[in-house]
């Protein structure tokens, strides 16, 4: 089974390829059916020839990944005789809803692909003709592999029948992960009937304290907030300790506008949860490390926070504190990312704790099962 699962990625990579000009015509097609004023929403949506090859590459490190099946966690043998063994085994069938990004429809259903599931895909409206043409792909490369062509599933339905379909799917799904901004977890929080699994919602914050490196934090929070702004790993609130000059803060703030970023002052507990995916920012200052830690922990999207200090104590000390997926010493939470970790592509990037926190690349797309063997024990 693994080497057709194997063999299927190696055909999907010749199929993007064989396939790449149609698919560029495709999503120039969505591209052009999209407000192009919604930066983040163009951002995520737009393919070009980069983001073709790294689908390739993407699928090309996943195949070259080990299996994460039938891995060993435990052995116990009973004083009956009796072998009892936990082992690594697929989920089953995964059902993955996201907005606007083509490459999606690539790296997660390899990813669960190789992790031995089966996997639905609800991608946006707004991919609609690029997730249509990658979906075929997906579709000859499993043929060729001589797998079910049926392991991948694009799901084309509007939002009603998607809400039926959800409420009575027509075969068993067992983890649905929502990838996107929070009308969409909350949606499909309301009408699944099986775990879901959160991903998606950023809200990362930098604490700049007292002894930092100045310019390592000027040139953080630049590069983390304009480098990729619909990116879930981008930087949306600066905390600043009050001892810090004030030449700081000003600087900082005039290179932001200068780069068209809008920075928000007097923000409301609203703004303090609000993940922006635009050219916004939020700069405070703070007290303490402590008061830090607490508007992270109390505001945060619970994915990825840095502190940008020279002192080891007061990093350990935030890195331990804060409660994210991700915590960071005098570095970018734009790491934040399932080939970045080396995990080589990732299904989405978990912002809760049950079953895995993270990104999530194929060893977490396993869930576990006891094997006993014995001959004839009775209890």
């Amino acid at each position: 089974m693994q080497k057709k699962i194997d063999a299927a990625l190696l055909h999907m990579a010749r199929e993007i390829e064989a396939n790449r000009k149609e698919l560029l015509s495709l999503n120039a097609q969505d591209v052009a059916s999209c407000d192009r004023a919604d930066i983040s929403l163009y951002d995520r949506l737009f393919i070009d020839d980069k983001k073709i090859d790294g689908m390739i590459e993407a699928l090309e490190t996943v195949k070259a990944k080990p299996s994460p099946l039938h891995k060993s966690l435990y052995q116990f043998r009973h004083e009956n005789g009796m072998l009892i063994e936990n082992k690594t085994v697929p989920f089953g069938t995964i059902l993955i809803v996201y907005e606007s990004r083509p490459d999606v429809t690539v790296e997660a259903t390899a990813t669960a692909l190789k992790s031995g599931n089966r996997i639905l895909l609800k991608g946006g409206k707004e991919a609609r003709n690029s997730n249509l043409l990658l979906s075929k792909c997906w579709t000859k490369a499993l043929a060729a592999a001589e797998l079910d062509t049926e392991m991948v599933r694009f799901l084309d339905f509007n939002r009603t029948e998607f809400q039926d379909f959800l409420r009575e799917p027509n075969r068993q799904i067992d983890l649905i992960i929502p990838r996107g901004g929070q009308k969409l977890i909350d949606f499909v929080h309301s009408v699944a009937r099986c775990p879901v699994l959160v991903s998606g919602r950023g809200n990362n914050f930098l604490y700049v304290a007292s002894n930092a490196d100045l310019e390592m934090a000027h040139s953080l929070i630049l590069a983390s907030k304009t480098s990729k702004i619909s990116a879930c790993n981008s930087l949306d609130k600066v905390l600043i300790n009050k001892n810090l000059p004030e030449d700081f803060t000003i600087n900082l703030k005039n290179e932001l506008h200068e780069k068209g970023v809008e920075i928000i002052s007097n923000p409301t507990p609203e703004i303090w949860q609000e993940e922006f995916l635009e050219l916004k920012i939020l700069v405070e200052k703070v007290d303490t490390l402590s008061q830090a830690v607490s508007l992270i922990n109390k505001y945060s999207g619970k994915h990825s926070a840095t502190i940008v200090t020279k002192d080891s104590e007061e990093a350990t000390t935030f890195l331990e504190t804060v409660d994210c997926a991700a915590v960071y010493h005098n570095a970018s939470t734009r790491f934040t990312d399932g080939f970045q970790f080396g995990l080589g592509a990732e299904m989405a990037i978990s912002t809760q704790k049950l079953h895995h926190r993270g990104p999530l690349g194929i060893e977490h797309l396993v869930t576990n099962k006891w094997y006993i063997k014995g001959n004839g024990q009775i209890r």
